[in-house]
Formats: structure tokens, sequence, C-alpha cells
């Protein structure tokens, strides 16, 4: 994926990532692979059992926890993807992605972790004070500090212009400038407390006193737990700031990380510092949680991967009757790989998980496209991400969940055992539709902000880019019904987009939003039946190309064969999502006076 369908090598002609080639890039996967081997995955159904423990207000971890992060973060892996000035590699994120895929595989709970501490550090960057960058970043990059995003609160949930903690400016003569008494709680907030680091930087909404309802009076704040004041060139913990853990989350899965019930400020002692200007809280934040919807969108790739491989192997060792056309019961029994419906369920979990790590490999590509690009093409790859975010986040969560249940089928009753890894998997997948976002938020997001901003330019250079695949596919005699299939399927989310947006137009925005979530769905099939697709043609211009071992022809020719499986069998069900987008009955808006169910 890296090297043959992204070209990620291409990336290193630019000054930014110059200093990279095939082999600093290898160096960061085999580091990867070596966290993940040695302390991460021989703990997997270990940390299931034995979960984070809430006691006398310190809440403690598994002890392979504290392995993972310091051998993560002395690896300079957590640094790797930032400028060289904090201390990173300017490592492209793409190749980043694929090393948190390596680790993520092996424990989905451990990889949270650094994926906070390395969101909070890019969001402060982009929007802190340079003494608050400062202060932080270093620490954060380092792996002194761990971080969280603290925004969920009970009456609120999903939205955010609803919450209620609140900031009071400190008196004249305070600590530090810029800095607040932060009161409220917040809940479900993932690494919240934990015993790994001497402290932990929590990013939190709230409200300056007398700001505006809504979202402009949302502002977002540095919130240590321990405070500390400077005294070069050490800095020095000054005890706690009234952070206080209420209570650890019992979860249905990713139970080595804790979800904790926060209170700041219980004792009116809590200090917290601005990030930015007053009121763009929620702005900054997003930049955070659109970075975490793709890791989001990863991990239920990931997890999908993991069952994938248990299944698969489970499969072909599994004896179970013989295939439909044998009668004879004095022959030996076969392995169940060698039954149809066995084989569609693998090969759905193949098409799912290979298809959406292509998919979420082409954004982040975008994402150090973006990078590295000017004027209109900055501009075009920024639209390109805010568009395919919320799908690339929701195709990876949600059929990461379907591909396991697919997985755990596979093995049937010992599936629902805690004898093999399936049963584990199926439960932390199940968070991943809800982390970030539920997938009705982001399929609002898609249909209504993403694809209508700035006259559906974002998705005319979808169209383009999916375009340039298909004119590549076209190319080859065995790919051209393919090419034919996805413009037609092109076309015809062209014009449900079109329908729905007339809808729109008419400014009953209820009835435009109803279906939502269906429209997702619809997007997200095309998205994958063009990665195929852009897999099956660069399949077809190596085997043309260059002469191939049979063990690579075997994995070419996979390729080619999951890209047929996925378009006759899941994209197949687009004919039925157009139909419902355009039918005029609409059944589940609210009338007035109704009977509900």
């Amino acid at each position: 994926m890296l090297y043959e369908v992204l070209d990620v090598l291409s990336l290193t002609k630019h000054p930014y990532f110059a200093a990279h080639d095939a082999e600093s890039f290898n160096m960061v996967l085999d580091t990867a692979d070596s966290i993940a081997e040695k302390t991460m995955r021989p703990f997997y159904k270990e940390n299931d059992r034995l979960q984070p423990e809430l006691i006398n207000g310190q809440v403690t971890v598994h002890p392979a926890l504290h392995d993972y992060y310091r051998s993560f973060c002395q690896s300079g892996l957590l640094a790797a993807p930032f400028d060289e000035k904090y201390g990173g590699q300017q490592l492209p994120k793409t190749v980043y992605a694929a090393a948190n895929f390596i680790v993520g595989n092996a424990h989905n709970g451990f990889e949270m972790f650094t994926n906070l501490a390395s969101g909070a550090a890019r969001l402060l960057i982009s929007f802190a004070s340079d003494e608050l960058i400062e202060k932080y970043v270093t620490k954060l990059l380092s792996g002194q500090w761990t971080a969280t995003m603290s925004i969920t609160e009970t009456q609120a949930g999903s939205s955010l212009s609803d919450i209620t903690t609140m900031a009071s400016p400190q008196a004249d003569g305070s600590d530090t400038p810029g800095s607040y008494r932060i009161k409220g709680q917040k809940i479900f907030i993932s690494a919240g407390d934990h015993d790994i680091t001497e402290n932990i930087v929590h990013l939190v909404l709230a409200r300056i006193e007398n700001a505006p309802k809504g979202i402009k009076g949302v502002s977002l704040f540095v919130v240590p737990k321990n405070r500390f004041h400077s005294s070069p060139p050490l800095v020095r913990l000054r005890g706690a700031n009234d952070v206080g853990s209420i209570a650890i989350y019992h979860k249905m899965g990713q139970r080595s990380t804790p979800a904790m019930h926060l209170e700041f400020g219980s004792n009116n002692d809590c200090i917290g510092y601005l990030i930015g200007q007053a009121g763009k809280g929620l702005a900054y934040m997003f930049q955070m949680m659109n970075n975490a919807r793709l890791g989001v969108g990863l991990a239920g790739t990931y997890i999908a991967t993991a069952a994938y491989y248990a299944s698969l192997q489970y499969a072909k060792e599994r004896p179970q009757g013989r295939r439909l056309n044998n009668k004879n019961a004095e022959e030996p029994q076969t392995t169940i790989i060698h039954h149809a419906d066995v084989r569609r369920m693998l090969f759905l979990q193949k098409a799912i998980v290979e298809g959406s790590l292509a998919f979420l490999l082409q954004c982040y590509k975008y994402t150090d496209l973006e990078k590295i690009s000017g004027g209109n093409d900055k501009q075009r790859y920024n639209d390109l991400l805010e568009l395919l975010t919320p799908v690339a986040k929701t195709y990876g969560a949600e059929m990461g969940i379907v591909s396991v249940n697919n997985g755990l089928q596979v093995l049937g009753g010992y599936g629902y055992t805690d004898d093999f890894i399936l049963e584990q998997l199926a439960r932390d997948v199940r968070i991943m539709s809800l982390y970030e976002g539920t997938t009705g938020i982001q399929s609002l997001a898609l249909l209504g902000r993403q694809v209508p901003m700035n006259n559906v330019r974002a998705l005319q250079y979808f169209k383009d880019e999916v375009n340039k695949v298909i004119e590549q596919a076209r190319q080859f005699n065995n790919l051209q019904s393919y090419s034919g299939w996805l413009l037609h399927e092109l076309l015809e989310l062209d014009i449900t987009t079109t329908h729905l947006l007339n809808i729109a137009v008419k400014g009953n925005t209820e009835v435009f939003l109803s279906d939502a979530t269906l429209y997702m769905e619809l997007f997200g099939l095309v998205c994958v039946a063009w990665q195929w697709l852009k897999q099956a043609a660069t399949v077809q211009k190596i085997l043309e190309k260059s002469n191939t071992s049979k063990d690579d022809e075997l994995f070419y020719q996979s390729k080619i064969e999951t890209m047929q499986f996925f378009f006759h069998y899941e994209l197949r069900k687009t004919k039925a999502l157009h139909e419902r987008l355009k039918d005029e009955k609409v059944l589940t808006v609210m009338k007035e006076n109704e009977v509900l169910m």
C-alpha cells in the first residue's frame, strides 16, 4: 500500500520530507512491529481481565501499559511526525498511520494513550501561545506527560454548545497570564487518570463567565492535573490542581483504557490557561477531533484486521463436514475454509479491512500533500480531507464491527467464548462507531455541511480523484467492466446528491437530513470501491511490467479477486440506498401529536 499504491517515496522529493527514504520508513515500521510484539500483544487478554482501579482518588493501570508508553516514547515514534524544532523527525503522517496500524492491531487499548498526547501537542502548536507551547509540548512529545480531550458533559452529550463547565478569570497578580478558575464535571474521558506519568494535561472545553450562549461562548483551556512553576532549567511540580477522579466507567470493551468521570474545581482551586482566543474553543478542538476521527476509523480497521487473521487461521485448521457435492461419509472431514459460506465471510472481512485501510491511508496522504502544497492545491487537499474524514471514520468503525462479527461467526460457538480472541475484539470494536461523534453525527456533518459547502466544490474534487483511477483501470482489459461500473456509481451518486440538495433548498432541513446515515453508507461504498479499483489497477501494472515470484503473484491475484468480491457483493447495495434516498415517503420525521412506536 505505501510503496506500490500510494507511492509515499514521492513525498520525499519535497524539502520538508527530504530526510527520509525507504530505509527510514521501513525502520519506523520495524520499530512499531518490535514494540507491538514485545510490549503489547502478550498482554492483550490479560489487560481485559485486570482492569484499571480507582483507589483513594488515584487510578492505577496494568504495569504493561507503563512499559508500552515508555518504549513508544523512547523510540521517538510519538514525536516522529512533528517538526524538527519540537524534537520530531518530520515523518509523513501516511507512514506514521501505518505504524499506528501495526501497534493498534496488537493492542487497541494501549495505543489510545500515545495518540491523545500526540493530538494534544498538535493542537497546542496550532493555537496556543508560545508560553503554553514551551511549557507543555516538549513534555508531551517526550512522553513525560500525557493528555486528554475533556469535552463531554452529562447534560450536553454531543451537543457541545450546551456545556456548562465554567471558567472565571483570575484576579490580577495570578502566577500566569490568561489563567482562569475552572469548575465543572466531564464524563467518558479516555485516559483521564492513571499512574503512568507524573502529570496529565487536560484540554477542557468551558464557558467563560458572561460568555454568550451557544458555540460562540465556548473556549478551550489547558488544565494540568498538577500545577507547576518555572525555575530554569527545571520545571518543578507544585502539587495538585483540584482535578478529581469521581469514578471509572465500567466498559463493554477497551477495558485497559480507563474512561473517567472527572471533576474540576470541587475546592475552587482548579486553574486553567486559555488557549488562543476566547469563544474559539470548539473550532480549535475540531482540529484534534478531526485527526482523532481518522484515528478511530483506523482503529476499527486494525481491530477488524486482527479478527480477520484469527478467523482465517481457524478456518484453515478447523475440520467440519464435507463439501456439499461430496456425499461420501467415509472420507475425512474438510476444513471449513472449503465451505462456500465461510469463504464468503472471509472474503467480506478481507474486502472490508483492506479496502478500509487503503481509504484511510489515502486520507492520510492528503494530509501530507496539504502540508507541502500551496495555493489552490493546498485548498484542494484540505477540501478533500474535510469531505472524506467523516466517511473514513464511519466506514472503518461501522464496517469494522460488521467484519469482526463475521469473524466471530466463522468460529461458531467457540467465537462466543473467551478461549479465542474474537469475543474480546467484538467488544473492543463496538465503541468505534461512538467515539468522536456517533455515526449519525458524522452523517449529518457529511450531508449537511461537507457536501454543500462552497457550492459542492469538495465533491467535485472527489469525483476528479475517482475519475483518475477509472481512467487508469480502463487501460486493462480485465478491469474495463469494473471501471464502467464505478463510473456509473459516481454518476448515480451525483444524481442522488442533487436530489437531496434540492430538498435542502426548499428549507426543510429535517426532511433533507432524515436519511443522512443512509447517504453516508452509500458514500462509503463508493469510496471503498474507488480504493479497490485503484489497488487492482496497480496490480495489473505490476504484473504486466515485471517478473514476479509465485508467492507475489498469488498475493496480487488475491487483490484482484477481493476487488471483484467487493463490487459484486458490497457495491450491489447501492441500488437500494439510491431508491430509498430518492423515495418521497418520509417516515422518520416526527409529526405534531404523533404517537410513537
